[in-house]
């Protein structure tokens, strides 16, 4: 329970909102104890009004106490219509406050959480899956909206109507009052018994949940690789398992919430026969009227419904302290690079230096790079070759920081990286990915990603520089082709090209294409090189790849080996070493031959 206390800020914030939801919560059952007084005079008013009229033998005066007796249903009725239509009024506003403050409350936390997803550091995404990201998103914040609206509205209804109609009561007969009120301890205990298992239960149901909604998202993104393998009857066999176990446990712990709803009937049941045989005796005794039976069985019905309610409440607010303990666990992860507290924007010119870099992956133990050591000026192309699993990609994120270097420091223009601002960094270095990822939208959205100030014009000039613009040709609606969920409708070379595209819109001084002609054939990449060398002719560009640029004139290039520079020089200088770096070159164009 006390993880809800996260959620104490959103209810500061609607405090108005949840104020009026209290007050129109009162004044609601306020019409509605007010009923039974009023059954209560009827009845007794009636009562006497027949004992006379059985006593009087003139029929004038039958006559009068048959009128009076139709007027005073009459008119009680009417006020009683009139009663239950002000409460329905004031239920109506009492649900449009506090219901819908649930609503402002979800789409404020479903924000704070993503907002809070995007700040998370890169190591966090490699250490949690897709899906149980997905379902804290979704499935946890909706079960917590359960608590902050209609979980929150029954129980102020319950208390509020409790008060009022226990006053009521113990205004008639404080005895009659204790009697039937005695089984409500004993439903406290059920409660709290029933409650403790399940939440017990709702955090493992939702750790199978996340489990379920991980394996259907990975079965949806795999499907070609599923079909390409013949695993569709082991994928539904493996899905089959997992959605089994999440049904026995959701069936147990129904099974368990069924406890509640007999137990408030047997226990409402108890406190309306004490009101039926104690009331009655005092009745008789005349200690309270027919009226006062009449009004305590009213008063009870009245309870009848929030008394019910209870256990779908105390489920409601299990459940939601279970996810909001998923939520927060999540949010209280801090990401492990942020800005300095001194960080500034500053225009970069190009100038990179790597000082002596080493760094471990911390989730695998692998060292990426061991000492590294490389001084880039402004307006170099260097290629950095390599095996894979060498280091190249590692250096890319080191330069956006993605990831802290273990010992040394990366700096650029002169000053350590740590002491710009990150997206002063990242916004003005262009990368290309090994990863052509691409999103569910028009080919022109896609290219001009990141990039909010470029036209038209500059879309095409950047799809024409990728050599992608006769592809775009091709396509039914041009830039205006959705190409679905991760460009499923592209080839694994036009995705590449198109990342690039992306990456040369957004170019500023500093360019790193990691492995991003790796899909594309000889000739493509020959075409993309040529128009891309009077392009970058002033960006530091830094070219990671496990292929030789023939048709570049790198500054420098580096061969990479287990984290190190194995080799490092111009491409005469490299041919004359006849190192890896030779052998590589030779064994590529006597392959592309």
């Amino acid at each position: 329970m006390k993880s809800l206390a996260a959620l104490n800020k959103y209810f500061v914030k609607y405090k108005w909102r949840f104020l009026s939801g209290v007050f129109f919560v009162a004044v609601s059952n306020l019409f509605a104890v007010v009923s039974p007084t009023v059954v209560r005079d009827v009845l007794d008013k009636v009562e006497a009004n027949v004992t006379t009229y059985h006593t009087t033998v003139s029929d004038a005066q039958k006559a009068d106490i048959e009128s009076d007796i139709f007027q005073l249903v009459l008119w009680n009725g009417l006020l009683l219509l009139g009663l239950a239509l002000a409460r329905g009024v004031f239920m109506f506003f009492m649900r449009q406050t506090i219901i819908v403050m649930s609503r402002h409350i979800e789409y404020d936390q479903k924000n704070e959480v993503y907002s809070h997803y995007q700040q998370l550091h890169t190591q966090f995404y490699k250490t949690h899956f897709t899906g149980d990201l997905m379902n804290r998103i979704a499935e946890d914040v909706s079960r917590v909206r359960m608590y902050t609206g209609p979980s929150l509205m029954y129980s102020i209804n319950l208390v509020v109507l409790s008060i009022m109609c226990v006053w009521g009561m113990l205004r008639v007969n404080p005895v009659l009052t204790a009697y039937v009120i005695a089984p409500l301890p004993l439903l406290a205990i059920c409660i709290y018994i029933v409650n403790s298992i399940i939440f017990r239960k709702s955090e493992q149901i939702q750790a199978q949940l996340s489990e379920l909604t991980t394996t259907a998202q990975e079965s949806y993104s795999g499907i070609r690789v599923i079909k390409s393998f013949v695993q569709e009857n082991n994928m539904l066999r493996f899905f089959f398992n997992t959605s089994e176990n999440y049904r026995k446990s959701a069936t147990n712990l129904s099974l368990t919430e069924a406890i509640y709803f007999p137990s408030m009937n047997l226990f409402i049941g108890l406190s309306m026969l004490s009101t039926v045989l104690i009331g009655g005796y005092y009745a008789i005794n005349g200690s309270i009227t027919v009226g006062n039976i009449a009004e305590f069985v009213l008063y009870i019905n009245l309870l009848m419904f929030p008394i019910s309610s209870i256990g779908w409440v105390a489920s409601m607010v299990q459940r939601a302290s279970a996810s909001q303990k998923r939520i927060n666990e999540f949010l209280e992860t801090q990401p492990d690079i942020t800005d300095a507290a001194d960080a500034i924007s500053k225009t970069i010119e190009g100038n990179i230096h790597f000082n002596n870099i080493s760094f471990i992956y911390p989730h695998t133990g692998i060292q990426a790079l061991k000492q590294f050591n490389i001084d880039i000026k402004a307006g170099e192309k260097i290629a950095i070759i390599g095996k894979t699993g060498s280091g190249k990609s590692t250096l890319a994120h080191m330069l956006l920081r993605m990831y802290e270097p273990a010992s040394g420091e990366v700096l650029i223009d002169g000053m350590p990286i740590q002491k710009y601002s990150i997206e002063s960094i990242r916004s003005q270095i262009a990368y290309a990915p090994q990863e052509a990822y691409l999103f569910s939208d028009t080919v022109y959205n896609n290219i001009k990603f990141g990039s909010e100030d470029a036209t038209e014009a500059d879309v095409k000039q950047a799809a024409r520089l990728a050599d992608l613009q006769k592809d775009i040709d091709t396509l039914a609606n041009g830039y205006e082709t959705m190409i679905g969920e991760r460009g499923v409708m592209l080839s694994g070379g036009q995705k590449q090209r198109m990342v690039l595209a992306r990456a040369l819109l957004k170019t500023r001084n500093v360019l790193l294409m990691d492995e991003s002609l790796s899909a594309v054939d000889t000739q493509t990449e020959q075409t993309i090189l040529h128009n891309l060398q009077s392009y970058l002719q002033n960006t530091t560009t830094i070219v990671i790849t496990h292929r030789i640029f023939t048709s570049w004139r790198f500054d420098k290039i580096l061969v990479l080996g287990d984290g190190s520079i194995a080799e490092q020089g111009t491409h005469e200088e490299l041919m004359i070493l006849n190192g890896k770096y030779a052998a590589l070159y030779r064994h590529q164009t006597t392959t592309d031959n």
